[in-house]
């Protein structure tokens, strides 16, 4: 009797110790960090948030929703119309995260983190980039690319702020424009790049042409140089010594006798080749 009475006592004990255990495990939830939490009673959901660290609720009648508040990365798409009414696109890599203190907001009002990219991500990004491109014409939308992206992330950093996304990065992933509007680029491009070389050519020629009247006018100039040094006493002597000069440079035999200007009356110039060798 006493062994049955004990055997009920101690299966009572342990049913207690494990309802205990289930109300316990229930009543407890662990937020881990880079999440936050949202505790709602009875489908409603509380004021204050739930950051790291462990939190008692309710059990059984109370769910708690967690939310990765780390960095989240997604690439978006958005076209627009620039300045000049180019039809533009591009691929934009958002990273962001969510904040903490606001998250009972976010949860009343975006839901999931999927909604949250959906419904409010997705479409701000294609009214950013709107503001951004309408700004500028095509060729600036190129030229001055940086400039476009400071504008979009000024816009998107705005509009996404109420929703208590926090815009940390964003890059350009991609930027295409029309077929038309790409070939004309192109063929301006080539226009350009011919119009240079063109002009390559031209001062080329005139660097050339100078060139060939630097050379006349110096070659012009020795000739005077070389007149009046002639014609000065003693010249003669002078173009004596260059034509021995030349003959000697370039290998030729240099003749015995040489008679200059023998008709003017001035004496004649003799070589003795033999005798200088």
């Amino acid at each position: 009797m006493n062994q049955l009475l004990s055997s009920r006592l101690t299966s009572s004990v342990l049913a207690i110790a494990l309802l205990l255990l289930v109300l316990l495990l229930n009543a407890v939830v662990i937020i881990n960090p880079g999440q936050a939490g949202v505790l709602s009673i009875l489908g409603k959901a509380q004021d204050i948030p739930l950051l790291e660290g462990i939190h008692w609720k309710p059990p059984f009648i109370a769910t708690v929703d967690v939310y990765d508040v780390t960095v989240q990365k997604f690439e978006v798409p958005a076209e627009s119309a620039t300045k000049d009414l180019q039809d533009i696109t591009a691929s934009f890599a958002i990273n962001f995260r969510l904040d903490p203190l606001a998250i009972v907001d976010v949860r009343r009002t975006q839901g999931t983190l999927e909604n949250i990219v959906a419904k409010i991500i997705a479409p701000q990004t294609q009214e950013a980039f709107k503001i951004a491109a309408a700004r500028r014409t095509a060729e600036e939308a190129i030229t001055k690319r940086d400039e476009l992206k400071e504008d979009f992330d000024r816009a998107l950093s705005d509009r996404l702020a109420k929703y208590h996304i926090l815009v940390l990065d964003t890059s350009v992933v991609n930027l295409d424009f029309s077929e038309e509007f790409s070939k004309a680029v192109e063929d301006k491009q080539i226009a350009e790049q011919r119009a240079q070389r063109a002009v390559y050519i031209a001062q080329e020629a005139a660097q050339q042409a100078q060139a060939e009247i630097n050379r006349a006018q110096g070659k012009a100039e020795a000739q005077r140089l070389l007149a009046e040094t002639l014609n000065a006493p003693g010249g003669q002597l002078v173009l004596q010594k260059e034509a021995i000069e030349a003959w000697r440079e370039g290998g030729a035999q240099v003749p015995q006798v040489i008679v200059l200007n023998g008709k003017e009356g001035l004496p004649p110039f003799l070589l003795n080749w033999s005798a200088e060798k």
